[in-house]
């Protein structure tokens, strides 16, 4: 998953995808952990996209905290 396709995507869809992702994760580590599976590349590409989609969902925090922040203070003077 692109990062440009993780930017389009809404937040609760994001949320859902990142779920999704870190069980993937999980899934993937604990099976290479039992016997070493055939594409070990996997964990890493499954890694960066959890990144990826935390990178976004912090993103779009600070955004609305910024936006907050900015409303309180106009609407305080």
């Amino acid at each position: 998953m692109k990062a440009r396709e993780i930017k389009d995507l809404p937040t609760k869809e994001l949320v859902e995808r990142y779920k999704e992702e870190k069980l993937r994760l999980t899934k993937v580590k604990f099976n290479n952990a039992v016997s070493k599976i055939e594409q070990p590349h996997k964990i890493a590409e499954s890694r960066k996209v959890v990144a990826r989609l935390l990178t976004e969902m912090n993103s779009r925090r600070i955004d609305n905290e910024l936006k907050a922040a900015e409303k309180s203070v106009n609407s305080e003077n």
